[in-house]
């Protein structure tokens, strides 16, 4: 029979750290190790003294840095509740009905907003209707351009407030947790640079870097091959900035936002 591994209390002791994924239902994911058996490993939380047993099954593998914050990996999500931590398990969602099931469904009648009886054996309602959408449409561009016009002012007589990292498109707001690098390169295409932040220790960062949108797409993981979509950085119009655009939040609003405020350009 095999001997269990040692707890990690030879690098948690007496130093603070962080759970990645953070624990749900817990603000504050800094922690301090209180004891380590062979079984499980019991943790309290800085600010608000919860302390909690955590079965060593959960625990993966160890930042080797400190900067910004010691990362402990888990092997799968966790959350507390009624005074223990367990795995959080992802709602399944029903599919809807298909479109041709739904049509046959519907009754047989005038769609919302079609003439109907002597209106429309005249025309009258169409000719109505038609006249409505096109000051509708009036309206809209009219409000468009007023619109464009103010921004235009602002951006000119005020130049301080212009932004300093901003992104070509927003199309990095799609990407959930759930996405690896496969995932971002269907909803993104192929980055016109990917690379890994150096020393890293156990924790991997990736950058996907894509210059013609004005970002980078980052992703993190315990190992190479199993990171996921934590965030993305904004790098500028001179494509040397390095400023958070995006994070993602996990169960009860733990989120990335710091960890990508603390990561270094690499």
């Amino acid at each position: 029979m095999s001997t269990p591994p040692a707890p990690p209390h030879a690098e948690l002791l007496n130093r603070p750290f962080s759970f990645y994924p953070p624990i749900g239902g817990v603000e504050n994911n800094e922690w301090r190790l209180s004891e380590a058996t062979w079984s499980e490993v019991m943790v309290r939380n800085t600010q608000s003294d919860l302390e909690v047993a955590i079965p060593r099954k959960f625990f993966g593998a160890v930042s080797e840095t400190d900067k910004p914050v010691m990362i402990v990996g888990l092997t799968q999500e966790l959350e507390y509740k009624m005074g223990a931590v367990w795995p959080v398990k992802k709602k399944v969602y029903a599919m809807p009905s298909p479109p041709m099931a739904r049509q046959r469904e519907e009754p047989i009648g005038p769609a919302p907003g079609e003439p109907k009886g002597l209106s429309a054996m005249m025309g009258s309602g169409a000719l109505s209707n038609e006249s409505r959408i096109g000051r509708l449409i009036a309206v809209t561009f009219g409000s468009l351009a007023a619109l464009g016009l103010i921004v235009w002012g602002v951006m000119s007589f005020l130049p301080d407030t212009k932004p300093t990292v901003a992104a070509k498109d927003q199309t990095y707001l799609e990407l959930t947790r759930d996405d690896d690098y496969f995932a971002v390169v269907r909803k993104l295409g192929r980055p016109s640079a990917e690379r890994w932040k150096p020393r890293a220790g156990e924790i991997q960062y990736e950058a996907l870097e894509y210059k013609d949108r004005g970002y980078a797409v980052i992703l993190m993981g315990t190992k190479q091959e199993e990171v996921h979509y934590i965030g993305t950085m904004g790098l500028g119009a001179d494509g040397k900035g390095w400023a958070p655009l995006h994070s993602i939040d996990y169960t009860h609003g733990a989120g990335t936002m710091g960890i990508l405020r603390g990561l270094e350009k690499f």
